[in-house]
């Protein structure tokens, strides 16, 4: 853990006052709130280096603080202004002293709106010898949303300012206004294989996902992010460190639904057909997903698919200007206006087979898509840009198929896509907006009671100054992608568009600190893109937050999370299910903690353990886990969730009938010595043992503690309906678990397919339970949950994280 802040400390001295001062202008935090609520220094040197990589030279504390709050005078307007479109804040113009100014807007349609005169001076400064005054321009109630120009004319120069009029809060699809309630499913695709599918789940298993989830009745289909990896082998496992959160995996294509396969002749046809059986028998080894395997199959049959309609099987016969999107579709041309950067993006791809997926490790004259080589490039790889941009399109396609198949079976959101938190540093997008993100850093998380060195979450963040310059052009081309193939977005990390944690390369994990982003233009242009499809938005906001940053989420209609293990008191006691925030998605569990069977079992505790990764003892670790479960099961028996005849066969180790408090169940046994769980985990321990039966209901029981909550949403695993054990993801692991292979599994270890899920009883039966969200009560409530008070620091998720 950091250790509490020492009065001694050196940022006392009168030497790093003016850095202090520097640091809080440019937002980069010198103290900050540990996750129990002890304020923590930031040393020095680690503020300088942050300083550094947004681009301030803190040598000269005091010369790098004139220059910086010099700099909105010198700009005189701000390079964009995102403001309400109901109440538009005026936007300040520095302008020399009393000089006279016109100015206009022009709205997207091309209107002009003249604006009254700059208002009075608010403040005054000196420049460079001369008198300047910052004054308000008054803009109109009622703007249209949307981009628009800010035009001021102050004799004959020119000033121009881009501005966003973007809505007060997400709308939302009207049929999930509130009062109304939502449940769905939460699924990992590559887990859910068909028949059809080559080894993994893929976009047309997601259509299939879709229409079996709406016409049960769900609203909502969340998925794993679907962003691009790198076109080389070995595929990254990690659905959270794409190379592009702009671009989308071709790895999930299924190349039989491409238009292409329809129109290729026989022989090639026949071709694909026998890799895609290559795939389904290579694809799980030892029932794990093999992506490499997967993709080795996919990319061979795509690139035939793509070479068969092109007509030509030679790329040396291919005309450099393939690259053009409408020589490979007709069709493509307004879906690649809309898609900013894919040229880029392509070009990437084409390097990235030619010289490995990092470009940081490339020539030096490839290092940036603006120099001559990569012109050249361009020309050179043509063909394989033009591939690259292909499947761009076709993943459009079958998302867009998969959208329409949740929407014509009646689902109001619809697929609901991952939002990751970042990207790899040495993917695609860091290399094509390297500009405006600083490769040089990482974000994480500072040290805390489960990760007493921090977290290193190894992606680069976004530069706020570069961003604001840019209009947040990139921030909003990634949110319109993803919002595009769907109809909601979830935000892995909400908290990071307030602030994120920052460490300069090299410099470990806990010696990082926090920068500032603003908030309030960057959920403003969320809202903005969701508006524009109707498209709900949740934010992960798991850990204590500050009332300010929750009633910011509130008031712009994003929608918060609630995971069933995290909700208690301030005391560790757990939440009646009344006294949750009602403005939240809910489920039991999340893909980096343990399913609703595993956490009944311990399984997460048996395989820390055995790996190696916990903070304290076994046995403490056991006696804390079986405290909470134990806990969960008092206050299911207090909602009368566990006095059901279906509990028969419930098993207990001797000695804890008083912790469990369900004695009084039918046909309770109890079980003397070590069980065996099944499926591949084996539990050698003396922890509390359930039977299958039991342990399913006990499952079904905790879900609908999550029904009898004000939750706006519900969302369920399907594997927690068939008892599976294992996780998805572990953090704290990279190799010594399956992190992101694994399939959905049954309480046997069999791995569930897509045919299954449709047609199982259990599964049916946990929908159905869900359904009933939309006849439970259930009111708006506050959004703010009961023990997070005034005094709450801003902390991240305390839990372990792994991305």
């Amino acid at each position: 853990m950091a250790q509490p802040a020492d009065p001694a400390e050196e940022w006392t001295a009168p030497a790093v006052r003016e850095l202090a001062e520097l640091a809080e202008v440019a937002g980069v935090a010198t103290s900050y709130r540990d996750a129990e609520g002890a304020l923590v220094r930031v040393a020095p040197q680690t503020v300088r280096a942050v300083l550094r990589l947004l681009g301030i030279d803190p040598s000269d504390p005091a010369a790098a603080l004139a220059e910086a709050r010099e700099a909105p005078w010198r700009r005189r307007l701000p390079a964009c202004a995102v403001v309400s479109a109901a109440a538009p804040r005026p936007v300040v113009v520095h302008l020399p002293a009393g000089a006279v100014a016109r100015a206009e807007l022009e709205l997207d349609t091309g209107r002009r709106i003249p604006l009254d005169p700059p208002g009075e001076p608010t403040e005054r400064r000196s420049l460079d010898g001369e008198s300047w005054e910052a004054r308000p321009l008054a803009l109109p109630a009622g703007l249209p949303l949307g981009d628009h120009v800010l035009h001021v004319a102050v004799g004959a120069r020119r000033l121009r300012c881009a501005l966003v009029a973007v809505p007060d809060a997400v709308p939302g699809p009207s049929a999930l206004a509130e009062p109304a309630r939502a449940w769905g499913w939460m699924i990992q695709l590559y887990a859910l294989r068909s028949a059809s599918s080559w080894g993994m789940g893929d976009y047309a298993d997601l259509a299939d996902l879709a229409d079996w989830s709406g016409r049960a009745g769900a609203d909502v289909l969340l998925v794993n992010p679907l962003h691009a990896a790198a076109p080389t082998l070995p595929v990254a496992a990690s659905p959270y460190s794409p190379v592009s959160r702009r671009f989308a995996a071709p790895l999930y294509l299924r190349p039989e639904a491409t238009p292409e396969y329809a129109r290729v002749d026989e022989q090639t046809r026949a071709a694909v057909d026998e890799l895609a059986r290559a795939a389904r028998r290579d694809g799980r080894p030892d029932g794990l997903l093999d992506r490499d395997a997967v993709w080795r199959a996919k990319s061979t049959a795509l690139e035939l698919l793509f070479r068969a309609a092109r007509g030509a099987a030679d790329p040396d016969a291919v005309d450099p200007q393939a690259v053009d999107p409408q020589a490979v579709d007709p069709q493509a041309a307004d879906t690649d206006a809309a898609v900013a950067g894919l040229a880029d993006f392509a070009t990437w791809c084409a390097l990235a087979e030619r010289h490995g997926p990092d470009w940081r490790a490339w020539p030096a004259q490839l290092a940036h898509p603006g120099t001559p080589a990569v012109a050249a490039a361009r020309v050179e790889l043509a063909d394989r840009i033009a591939f690259h941009a292909w499947l761009q399109r076709r993943c459009d396609d079958q998302l867009a198929a998969a959208q329409a198949a949740a929407r014509g079976a009646g689902m109001a959101a619809g697929i609901v896509h991952d939002l990751a938190v970042g990207v790899d540093p040495g993917g695609a997008d860091a290399w094509a907006l390297q500009d405006v993100l600083a490769v040089d850093a990482t974000v994480g998380a500072p040290p805390d009671t489960f990760n007493q060195q921090g977290q290193d979450w190894g992606l680069p963040p976004w530069r706020p100054q570069a961003l604001a310059d840019t209009g947040y052009a990139p921030f909003r081309q990634m949110v319109a992608a993803v919002l595009r193939r769907g109809g909601g977005l979830r935000v892995d990390h909400i908290l990071g568009l307030f602030r994120l944690w920052w460490i300069p390369s090299g410099a470990g994990a806990a010696n990082g600190t926090y920068v500032r982003y603003d908030a309030e233009a960057m959920l403003g242009l969320v809202a903005l893109e969701a508006a524009r499809t109707g498209a709900v938005v949740v934010g992960e906001d798991l850990g204590t937050v500050e009332p300010s940053v929750a009633t910011t989420l509130a008031r712009t209609g994003v929608l918060g999370s609630t995971v069933l293990w995290f909700e208690q008191d301030d005391a560790g006691r757990p939440l009646p299910p009344a006294r949750y925030r009602a403005a939240t998605m809910a489920s039991v569990t999340t893909h980096d903690l343990p399913t609703a069977a595993g956490y009944l079992e311990g399984e997460h505790v048996r395989l820390r353990a055995g790996l190696g990764l916990l903070g304290r003892s076994e046995q403490a670790e056991t006696a804390g886990w079986r405290a909470e479960r134990d806990a969960l099961l008092d206050l299911l028996q207090a909602e009368g969730l566990t006095g059901l005849a279906e509990m028969t066969g419930l098993a207990e180790v001797t000695g804890l009938a008083e912790v469990t408090g369900l004695a009084e169940v039918t046909g309770l046994a109890e079980v003397t010595g070590p069980a065996k769980v099944t499926g591949p985990a084996e539990v050698t321990g003396g922890g509390a043992q359930f039977t299958t039966a039991a342990r399913t209901e006990l499952a079904f029981a905790l879900h609908r503690l999550l029904v009898r909550s004000p939750c706006r949403i519900v969302l369920a695993a399907p594997g927690d309906a068939l008892g599976d054990l294992h996780q998805p993801n572990l953090p704290g692991t990279v190799d010594a678990y399956p992190n992101w292979r694994l399939p959905v599994r049954d309480a046997d270890g069999e791995e569930v397919t897509v045919e299954r899920l449709r047609t199982d009883p259990a599964v049916a039966r946990l929908g159905a339970l869900l359904a009933e969200v939309r006849g439970a009560s259930g009111t708006g409530g506050a959004f703010l949950t009961p023990g997070r008070g005034p005094s709450a620091p801003l902390k991240e998720d305390p839990r372990p994280t792994s991305r």
